[in-house]
């Protein structure tokens, strides 16, 4: 037999109430009573953790204060817009250099055919996503393809793949089986092996998944890891020590790929900007090293 949840919901004012009784230090209520408005107590929750001192009855350190958990939600805020315009920089980049590379070796429809790729039950899962994705499309130059074309079932990869999310770009370049083209497209990114390419792949579409859905990333532990421990030609980090499973980690990775396409010094700054105007964020807490400033990369 399962616990039965029976906790019910509290007003705002209750709320406020609740964190002042576990010694959180509120200076202007009117001020806190909007921020719950606006970010719900749940989410907001996220961002007071790092300062009770204690995790089963959540009571609060001395001096802690709401205004450093909004200070620490708008940080995480502003981080997440940096990251996806990053991220949609080189998510357009990927897409043009697949499509360009695969279909200029294997053909227009490239993606349809099951001897490319690696694995069967992942192939149909590919081809069943992009059909979805076709199915439901309003762009004009879908509705202008099916107007004068009716075989194949799908438009050819410069169109359909146009309609693919990041994941399923990167399974489709995982499960693809010729190793050299997919090298080459590596290459246009400074990476040695598709390997690699691969591995950052899958990480950043599961960083894209957390800025699209406005989640926590500050202290975030993130499940897909990217290779890190590998020669690069370009200027990278000691990866002694780093924790490839927290944000830093992912961060050198788009760093490194925005520098490969002459656009990493604007989201490095933009990146140092942030960091200083919020003194009182842990950095540390997102897997950064001391002096990483100092790394080459970040040169």
């Amino acid at each position: 037999m399962g616990t039965l949840y029976t906790k019910q919901p509290i007003s705002i004012a209750d709320q406020i109430a609740r964190l002042k009784s576990l010694g959180l230090i509120i200076a202007d209520e009117a001020k806190a009573e909007k921020t719950l408005s606006e970010v719900s107590y749940f989410r907001f929750a996220a961002y007071l953790r790092p300062m009770e001192a204690d995790k089963q009855t959540h009571q609060f350190k001395p001096n802690s204060t709401f205004e450093n958990a909004v200070a620490l939600c708008e940080f995480d805020s502003a981080f997440r817009q940096i990251l996806f315009a990053a991220i949609q920089r080189i998510e357009v980049a990927l897409r043009a250099k697949i499509i360009h590379h695969f279909s200029m070796v294997h053909g227009a429809f490239w993606f349809m055919q099951m001897n490319l790729h690696e694995n069967e039950h992942r192939f149909l899962e590919n081809l069943n996503a992009l059909d979805r994705e076709v199915q439901r499309s309003k762009e004009d130059f879908i509705k202008e393809h099916f107007a004068n074309y009716d075989k194949p079932e799908f438009p050819p990869a410069w169109k359909t793949l146009e309609l693919a999310s990041l994941g399923t770009l990167s399974k489709l370049y995982y499960n693809f089986a010729d190793n050299k083209v997919k090298k080459r497209v590596a290459r246009e990114f400074n990476l040695p092996q598709h390997e690699i390419l691969e591995s950052w792949m899958r990480s950043l579409s599961a960083l894209r998944n957390y800025c699209a859905h406005h989640a926590r990333l500050w202290n975030r532990f993130l499940n897909a890891t990217p290779q890190m421990n590998v020669n690069l030609r370009g200027a990278w980090i000691n990866c002694n020590n780093i924790d490839a499973n927290k944000v830093y980690a992912i961060l050198c990775c788009i760093a490194y790929w925005l520098d490969a396409m002459d656009y990493g010094d604007e989201f490095k700054a933009n990146l140092k900007r942030l960091i200083q105007h919020y003194p009182s964020v842990d950095v540390a807490a997102m897997g950064f090293p001391k002096g990483w400033r100092q790394e080459p990369l970040w040169q």
